[in-house]
């Protein structure tokens, strides 16, 4: 998926947008990332599946099942200023 593919996979939702945001400056575990977000847990964990799948965030612990910690990478960090650019256009 190109860098356009990604950029218009993160603007289409303000979920996405979100969890990006909210992961920017530091990690947060997925109770965390519901708080800061309001969503509900399904629409959370959903949304980091869909990010962690594009390479945009990761996750530090996979194999911990109750509390996992998320991280965005260097490549959600550029997708996440392109599309704020664009946001503020």
């Amino acid at each position: 998926m190109g860098d356009s593919q990604l950029i218009s996979f993160v603007a289409r939702s303000k979920r996405r947008l979100d969890v990006l945001r909210l992961l920017k400056d530091q990690e947060k575990s997925q109770v965390s990332i519901m708080k800061g977000t309001g969503m509900y847990k399904t629409h959370t964990s959903r949304t980091l599946k869909e990010l962690s799948e594009k390479k945009l965030i990761l996750c530090k612990n996979p194999e911990d099942r109750e509390y996992r910690f998320y991280k965005i990478t260097s490549k959600g960090r550029e997708i996440l200023e392109q599309v704020e650019a664009l946001i503020e256009g």
